[in-house]
């Protein structure tokens, strides 16, 4: 079976470059709007944000909202990520 790298130079693929800071979005997935943004608030704390609906599962199971906000870094953007995709109340965060 021939292997496929995922990443580096030999596959062509490489990081897209992001200038900082930058207008960045998140699109969170979960059961509850209100479960979504008090998750938000709790690693948002006084930065400015915008968290508008998105769309409802067709079963009305799930919610998606998109969160927007400034990114000072990749760190930054990474380490949010991180917190809220580990939040009981996100299921998944694109």
């Amino acid at each position: 079976m021939k292997k496929i790298p995922l990443s580096g130079p030999a596959s062509g693929l490489r990081k897209p470059r992001i200038d900082y800071p930058c207008l960045w979005q998140y699109r969170i997935i979960g059961e509850s709007k209100v479960a979504i943004r008090k998750a938000v608030e709790e690693y948002v704390r006084l930065q400015p944000f915008s968290l508008t609906p998105a769309n409802v599962s067709s079963g009305g199971r799930y919610v998606s909202m998109n969160l927007e906000l400034t990114v000072h870094g990749e760190e930054q953007r990474l380490a949010l990520y991180r917190l809220l995709a580990g939040h009981p109340a996100v299921r998944v965060v694109l």
